[in-house]
């Protein structure tokens, strides 16, 4: 099992595909690392986030933008109900999860975390 401060150190490297996705077993090395986050049907970890008002809904958005492009792994962010964020992370060159969706879903999680505060 993987620990969230071993994958908040880690960077996401390109996926090129060629690899097998992160499936079964290989998924309980991961998912205790990411509590919050739920895993659908094997392909993807999706995780939704609530603000006390639309404004902190952009600026975590904005910050995960700036996340995404600094790691060059980019999830599905969908703004809904003006103050809820739903964050679906999956690896598109191997239709799966990939390590980068982990590392991804921590830092996520830490921007969060430091906006709750």
């Amino acid at each position: 099992m993987v620990s969230q401060s071993v994958l908040i150190k880690k960077h996401c490297v390109p996926c090129e595909g060629g690899v097998d996705p992160i499936k079964g077993e290989k998924l309980k090395y991961y998912l205790p690392a990411v509590p919050e986050w739920t895993l659908i049907d094997e392909m993807k970890i999706e995780r939704d986030f609530v603000f006390k008002d639309f404004k902190e809904a952009m600026a975590f958005i904005n910050q995960v933008a700036d996340l995404a492009e600094e790691e060059q792994h980019h999830p599905h962010i969908f703004l809904h109900n003006w103050k809820k964020v739903k964050i679906s992370l999956m690896t598109h060159k191997i239709i799966g999860l990939f390590d980068n969706d982990f590392i991804m879903a921590v830092k996520i999680n830490n921007i969060f975390s430091n906006l709750q505060r």
